[in-house]
């Protein structure tokens, strides 16, 4: 996503104010531990909810490669997400063969590119489920 860290500042800055809505759609900033480096990274991610899960997709355009954060988070699962004035843990997980059509769905329907991205790669895209910690 075309979406840089002056945006990320702004968005967290404004509590989102500034940042959550984007074209026709709704953004959060999910923050991983960096697989190598340990450091924090933060993406910016089009996201739904689902239930009291929030949803995002790792498309990377249709790239053959999954986007770093994925791979963070596959290595290191707790994660920190900010929807608009809402920061709180979260443990990511990737949806299971079930779930993931009806998240495909939800996703599509605000953002139909993703389809479109799908047909750009073999690798099956994932869908990732934010699980709020505690909750």
């Amino acid at each position: 996503m075309l979406y840089g860290k002056e945006h990320v500042d702004r968005y967290r800055a404004t509590d989102g104010k500034e940042g959550h809505d984007w074209n026709g759609t709704t953004v959060l900033l999910l923050t991983t531990k960096g697989r190598t480096t340990g450091r924090p990274y933060t993406t910016p991610l089009i996201y739904q909810k689902h239930g009291d899960d929030f949803v995002v997709v790792a498309s990377k355009g249709g790239d053959p490669r999954s986007p770093d954060w994925y791979q963070n988070l596959q290595a290191a699962p707790e994660v920190e997400v900010q929807v608009m004035g809402d920061r709180f843990h979260a443990r990511a997980r990737t949806a299971t063969p079930e779930e993931k059509p009806e998240v495909w769905r939800l996703m599509t329907g605000t953002w139909p590119q993703y389809d479109e991205y799908q047909t750009k790669t073999d690798r099956e895209i994932p869908v990732v489920i934010l699980e709020r910690a505690g909750g």
